[in-house]
């Protein structure tokens, strides 16, 4: 991972890093799930749908979507698509590097 500006551009928005937050312990963060991983392989997955975070946000959805795929497109969420579904999660590992770049290089 580099320091870029995708990057910080993604992390520059109030809401984008209350969802990172929110993923960062969903089961206590995301107060009314509505989506429920139906299957063994979404459950172990772990992510969160788009409707809870919707929800939790209170923005329209594709506001929500639209921030999912930025924090995505900077690697600091992992999406997986299960039917209509797309779950999302964080991205530890780039986000624990994305520590260690600020530390090194800021």
């Amino acid at each position: 991972m580099k320091l870029n500006e995708k990057l910080f551009k993604a992390l520059a928005n109030k809401t984008r890093l209350e969802i990172l937050q929110w993923l960062k312990d969903p089961e206590n963060e995301i107060h009314v799930p509505t989506c429920i991983p139906i299957s063994e392989e979404i459950k172990d997955y772990g992510g969160v749908c788009v409707s809870d975070l919707v929800n939790q946000s209170g923005l329209a959805q594709s506001t929500v979507s639209s921030y999912l795929n930025m924090l995505v497109e900077a690697d600091l969420l992992i999406a997986v698509r299960h039917g209509k579904w797309t779950f999302y999660r964080r991205n530890e590992a780039a986000i624990q590097k994305l520590g260690e770049l600020i530390k090194e290089e800021l």
